[in-house]
């Protein structure tokens, strides 16, 4: 990179799980896209401003691939995001192609097959803890029904047999690690493995799931092959999962770390739902770094220079706290008047899922507000234990529902 300004360390040391490191707010106001290195050892330009995030977001310069991969910035070594993706020349193309394969899938009538007993699920989740529990009356809801419930709903999506739950959630945590090792390279075959007798297994009884739907268009197109496909219901699972588990778990906190948020959505679960996973989005971005982009061409945005080839980290986080663009940015507030954010991403690659993971955040929470209303923290926050996965998180959610 032609900078001579030093390099930040990512990722930088937050305050605890619902907070971002000071530095964010000074490098909003003063370097908006400022040279980094990533926890790989790699260069980037880390992006923080509301403003410039949501240009990169949708500019069609920067891309996930990169000309000469072996050469390209890595944002980390986790075996599942570790530097680009995707082929350089065909990118948009396979973009498009991925997009009108798993339209069907995010269609208003699977939305509704999955969302029928949705709340029935939940519902008997929280009957388990609390009939499990019921002599401690402290449960981990993250165990207990945050991880569990995207697990659940993905699997479903994809086609995954129920029984198999359990084997796909272990091998998602597996993958999900911060660090290459020899378990997460396993997990990866393990994956790929599975995926490969599902998708076989799904030949002779096609049914209303993504990886029949797969299967379909490679009836149709004999080159669209098994890597791909393996690689979409990667994209889905950490998509529509990982980040749902830890919007869940953020979200509990944000609410039960000031006792008014908590009691205003008890008081009125149905008119204030909405408003209160809108804000779970804009705050609760997972992860520590960002989604990592790089230039297509020698791009001059906000005083700097990214030079072709350049690795870019988009800062969700920073950018959804950005004080020029939200009032008390760092404050939790469902009623706040600025509803846009970028929890969901922007422009074309606007999240997918993005009807599948409100609904799910939707049900969780009025149904905790309408089950458990005296429910509290049974930890302080600094206590709590962080998963070391790429999209960050608590790994436990203790909390009990008696009165203090």
């Amino acid at each position: 990179m032609s900078t001579t300004t030093e390099r930040l360390q990512l990722p930088f040391t937050r305050p605890n799980v619902l907070e971002l490191a000071p530095l964010y707010e000074v490098l909003r106001r003063e370097a908006p896209i400022a040279p980094v290195t990533t926890p790989a050892g790699d260069p980037a330009w880390l992006v923080t401003r509301f403003e410039e995030v949501r240009l990169l977001l949708g500019d069609k310069r920067f891309g996930r691939s990169h000309p000469e991969p072996e050469k390209a910035s890595r944002i980390s070594t986790a075996a599942v995001q570790d530097g680009p993706t995707g082929e350089y020349a065909t990118e948009e193309a396979d973009h498009v192609r991925m997009r009108r394969l798993l339209t069907p899938a995010f269609s208003a009538k699977r939305m509704r097959m999955l969302g029928d007993n949705m709340e029935e699920l939940v519902d008997g989740y929280l009957d388990r803890l609390v009939a499990e529990h019921e002599s401690t009356g402290v449960v981990d809801l993250h165990r207990g029904l945050a991880f569990p419930l995207p697990v659940a709903m993905i699997c479903r999506l994809l086609g995954v047999p129920e029984e198999d739950n359990e084997k796909f959630a272990s091998l998602s945590e597996r993958m999900a690690g911060t660090q290459i090792g020899e378990d997460a390279h396993k997990a990866r075959e393990e994956f790929f493995r599975y995926m490969v007798g599902l998708v076989e297994g799904k030949r002779g009884q096609l049914g209303e799931d993504v990886i029949s739907d797969l299967v379909r268009a490679q009836a149709e197109d004999p080159s669209f092959n098994y890597e791909e496909m393996v690689r979409l219901c990667v994209g889905l699972l950490f998509a529509g999962h990982e980040t749902t588990v830890n919007r869940i778990g953020l979200g509990v906190l944000f609410l039960l770390t000031d006792r008014s948020r908590w009691e205003a959505l008890v008081a009125d679960p149905d008119g204030r739902v909405d408003a209160v996973v809108e804000e779970v989005m804009r705050l609760g971005a997972p992860g520590d770094l960002g989604l990592l982009r790089y230039a297509r061409e020698d791009v001059d945005i906000a005083g700097v220079t990214i030079q072709a080839g350049d690795a870019v980290v988009l800062s969700i986080n920073a950018a959804n706290r950005d004080v020029e663009v939200y009032s008390e940015a760092e404050e939790f507030n469902p009623d706040r008047p600025e509803r846009t954010h970028l929890g969901f991403g922007h422009g074309a690659h606007f999240c997918i899922g993005a009807s599948l993971a409100r609904t799910e955040l939707r049900v969780v929470f009025a149904a905790l507000a309408r089950r458990l209303p005296s429910m509290r923290l049974a930890k302080d926050l600094d206590q709590l234990e962080v998963r070391a996965t790429l999209t960050g998180g608590v790994s436990e959610l203790p909390v009990t529902w008696r009165s203090a």
